[in-house]
């Protein structure tokens, strides 16, 4: 199969990923981008995005990328539909090989692979993806002022969510598998303090219902006990907080990454434990996990990578 060079090869799509095409290709580097199993990211799984800066009306999250991957086409970046799925950073440059058997020889890699969000698995979770559930709070709570919404997990994320809803919903129930929350003490103490949080203990969630949208959850308590208990609740809003999965399995091994399996910088930039390679947006990133941030750091990458190439021409 074919071999081709390249000064800058970017893994990924998404807001990090696109950024990342529109600063490389403005800099006159021609990076090669390979939008992975799920071009544009998460935010092509998600409905009306309102909180990225320029769009004061909205926009839909697939239009939002489909923008950003436009912006990057418009500056000469070559987006390739495609999936990296061997990566070798022993030595510069760097080889790596796609799924269709082209080989990519690489002066620097922008890693841009995201994370993927925990579901429980049940299939109702994606007939109701964007109709009423959703893995990110920040990003879609504005939609459910004054109405009533689940959260499932017992974290320190899952409470963090709960306390963002109950400034927002009438209504806030937070379904807990255990008999105890596993956030910190004052997280706890914050969720306990809310009126408008109720905390469902021992609860696991076996289905969610509706017709057009969602309406309700099918719940279990204690199950598998004598005191098993079966029952509903009405909610408009399902939200997942029971982590992340950063998407870096071809990276093990290859770059340093933390108990998490999150891609850890070097440094105050974007650099990872190997010089020329980078890495941008959630998939080094535990914390923020927004649209715009995961911008920033692409625009960072990008940055780091033009810095790199004069240092080491």
């Amino acid at each position: 199969m074919a071999t081709e060079n390249t000064k800058c090869l970017i893994i990924g799509s998404g807001p990090a990923g696109y950024t990342a095409a529109i600063y490389a290709s403005r800099a006159n580097i021609s990076p090669i981008l390979y939008e992975g199993i799920q071009p544009g990211g998460q935010l092509t799984t998600t409905s009306e995005v309102e909180n990225f800066p320029g769009y004061p009306e909205g926009v839909m999250g697939a239009q939002l990328m489909e923008d950003l991957r436009k912006q990057a086409s418009r500056f000469g970046a070559d987006i390739r539909t495609g999936i990296i799925n061997e990566v070798d950073f022993t030595q510069r440059p760097f080889t790596v090989t796609a799924d269709d058997g082209t080989t990519i020889v690489a002066e620097t890699v922008i890693v841009a692979t995201g994370a993927s969000a925990k579901y429980l698995g049940l299939p109702d979770e994606q007939r109701f993806a964007g109709l009423g559930v959703s893995a990110c709070a920040t990003c879609d709570g504005f939609f459910y002022r004054g109405r009533t919404v689940a959260v499932v997990g017992g974290g320190d994320t899952a409470c963090e969510e709960a306390l963002y809803l109950s400034g927002l919903a009438k209504q806030v129930y937070l379904i807990v598998r255990k008999d105890f929350l596993r956030a910190s003490k004052v997280m706890q103490q914050r969720v306990m303090d809310k009126d408008n949080i109720k905390v469902l203990f021992n609860t696991n969630t076996l289905g969610l219902f509706g017709n057009e949208f969602l309406e309700g959850a099918h719940l279990v308590e204690f199950a598998g006990t004598d005191k098993e208990r079966k029952f509903d609740v009405n909610i408009d809003g399902f939200f997942l907080a029971i982590g992340h999965k950063p998407n870096t399995d071809i990276f093990k091994g290859k770059l340093d990454l933390d108990e998490q399996g999150y891609i850890v910088l070097a440094g105050k930039d974007q650099s990872t434990s190997v010089p020329g390679v980078f890495a941008a947006g959630d998939v080094a990133d535990s914390h923020y996990q927004q649209a715009i941030t995961a911008a920033g750091t692409g625009c960072r990458a990008a940055l780091d990578v033009e810095h790199f190439l004069m240092e080491h021409q």
